[in-house]
């Protein structure tokens, strides 16, 4: 069975995470380091060959109220761009808090700062692809509200 792709972008650095080809288990992956379209187009694409993935999960930057936020539509911008590139199906899944549990179990660790700087993102894309297998895989996103311009104006930055 094809593995599945946990993504937790950034707008420098974006966060990996691959499931067991049975789907019950999310690993963390690597932290990349965005380059350039051309660059960037390409290590996706080896990416999901070499890991025979079949369907690409990207955590959504929600605000605690469930609206979108930017960076919300940032992150779908560059869903949208991974679909084109890779030609796979991209899903959104809620990543509320996500970056805060993997730093704290990063910090439980004693794990320096420097140190933990390199794996929270892909330990924040490890945590949401297991929530996204335990919730049974959907195939559709929870609706999000779209953000009001008069409220909540404040991106998330987690």
């Amino acid at each position: 069975m094809p593995r599945i792709l946990g993504i937790d972008y950034g707008t420098r650095r974006v966060g990996a995470a691959l499931s067991d080809p049975g789907r019950t288990m999310a690993f963390p992956a690597e932290v990349y380091v965005l380059r350039g379209s051309e660059h960037d187009a390409r290590h996706y694409r080896e990416l999901v060959r070499e890991d025979e993935v079949d369907r690409i999960v990207i955590g959504l930057p929600l605000h605690i109220s469930g609206r979108e936020g930017q960076l919300a539509s940032l992150t779908r911008r560059f869903g949208d761009w991974l679909a084109g590139v890779t030609g796979l199906p991209v899903i959104y899944f809620d990543e509320r808090y996500t970056t805060v549990e993997a730093e704290q179990r990063l910090l439980d660790a004693g794990l320096t700062r420097q140190r933990r700087k390199a794996l929270r993102d892909q330990l924040a894309a490890q945590i949401m692809l297991q929530t996204y297998l335990d919730a049974g895989c959907p195939e559709t996103e929870a609706r999000a509200v779209p953000l009001d311009d008069a409220e909540d104006t404040n991106p998330r930055t987690d």
